[in-house]
């Protein structure tokens, strides 16, 4: 907009419009650090993300009038950090925080935000993670917390990217603060026994993030890329934060090499296309690069197993090319190291392909009274397509259409009834 010759009202107007977006866009960048920042101080993540959203508040009074700062990520953390040090100051409960945190805390002004990565600012971010992932809360809560405080994400668009009602939400993160402030959790990194089962805590809530985004379990979408750039955002963050532990580059390379994909999951009208029918030259090869380069550095956990799975997939040109026997021995390992009955039906969908449906089909079967897998769409849609494939149409048919019924996705269920559809009547 070319404000040249305009009055001095709409000249203020259009420069508080740009530094309302400015803010907007700095504090979305910058929100998981202060909090991570003012949480070190106050030690709760609810006051913390008061603080910071205050912060907010006074850039929004401030910058209009005064202009955006050099350094607005500096200016929003120190004006935080000071309004955590008054909060303590003035709360004489907080008295023994004060001692905590020591001699500088009684000292004027608030302290100096530095922007290097050798600060302990990424420590800090490391303890949040850990925070918002505690297993004292639910999943569902632990997914809603992380997206709020480092994701950046309001309550509305949390809302929807799960498909709940806002003040579902809301309540759920509340009642998230709060449990965690009951509990008293530390704001620290876990060290010892505590370290690998609070990790996999970590591990599991960024993991389901990209699982809803990347398949979501309901509406009218098969893919949300929104929430499967934010739980590969905070892989990266992660891997960056914890360079030594192999399984968070597991999981890391698991993210790139299955959000290498997505463009490709999807046809013009979002419907699904199958693997067997991607068109491959979409594939995504920087992600792939990334995905291979975090594999390098993983181990022999679950999700490094899973990202090599993938990688098997990303390196075949044409579907035909596919080293099914490989992905098979693969998801025997997983099998060996973290038994699940959904494990074991992707295996037998990999031995189908290498050693034909007649092999994969008793498998299938064993499965069918596994309670975890009981209304799990999945597990006919595969009985569907090997009996498919042995010629046995009809049966295949019944097959589809008992997925259909059981899946929540909307582009899901068509497939499904189209896949059905091209059987023979039963």
């Amino acid at each position: 907009m070319d404000v040249t010759g305009a009055s001095p009202e709409a000249h203020r107007a259009h420069q508080a419009d740009r530094a309302d977006q400015a803010i907007e866009a700095v504090f979305r960048i910058e929100s998981a650090r202060i909090i991570a920042g003012v949480t070190r101080i106050v030690r709760d993540v609810g006051i913390a993300e008061e603080l910071a959203q205050d912060a907010l508040v006074a850039a929004l009074e401030q910058w209009p009038e005064s202009g955006v700062p050099d350094k607005p990520g500096a200016w929003l953390m120190a004006t935080a950090k000071h309004r955590a040090i008054d909060l303590v100051r003035r709360k004489e409960t907080y008295a023994h925080k004060l001692a905590e945190v020591g001699r500088a805390l009684t000292e004027t002004s608030p302290p100096e935000y530095s922007e290097d990565p050798a600060e302990d600012i990424d420590d800090d971010l490391l303890r949040l993670i850990f925070t918002a992932c505690h297993p004292v809360l639910s999943t569902e809560a632990r997914a809603a917390l992380t997206l709020r405080l480092l994701g950046g994400l309001t309550t509305q668009e949390i809302a929807r990217a799960f498909l709940a009602p806002e003040p579902t939400v809301a309540q759920r993160i509340v009642r998230a603060k709060r449990a965690l402030a009951k509990a008293d959790v530390p704001f620290e990194v876990p060290y010892g026994a505590d370290r690998a089962a609070r990790l996999a805590s970590v591990l599991e809530v960024i993991y389901l993030i990209f699982n809803e985004g990347y398949s979501a379990t309901a509406g009218d979408d098969l893919v949300r890329p929104a929430l499967c750039e934010d739980a590969l955002r905070l892989a990266r963050v992660l891997a960056g934060l914890m360079p030594k532990e192999p399984e968070v580059h597991g999981l890391a390379a698991l993210l790139e090499f299955q959000a290498s994909r997505i463009p490709a999951r999807t046809g013009p009208d979002g419907e699904p296309v199958l693997l067997a029918d991607q068109n491959r030259t979409k594939w995504n090869r920087l992600l792939i690069r990334r995905g291979i380069e975090a594999l390098h550095r993983a181990g022999h956990g679950p999700y490094s197993l899973q990202a090599a799975i993938a990688a098997c997939h990303t390196q075949a040109v044409r579907y035909e090319d596919t080293d099914w026997a490989t992905i098979a021995a693969l998801y025997g390992r997983l099998m060996a190291l973290a038994p699940s009955p959904v494990i074991e039906l992707n295996r037998a969908v990999a031995i189908s392909m290498s050693q034909g449906p007649a092999a994969a089909l008793p498998l299938v079967d064993a499965l069918a009274d596994e309670p975890a897998l009981k209304g799990y769409h999945l597990l006919p849609s595969v009985r569907g397509d090997l009996l498919q494939r042995l010629g046995r149409a009809a049966e295949a048919r019944v097959e589809f259409e008992r997925a259909a019924t059981q899946t929540h996705n909307a582009r899901e269920r068509d497939l499904l009834l189209e896949r059905a559809a091209r059987c023979a009547p039963a």
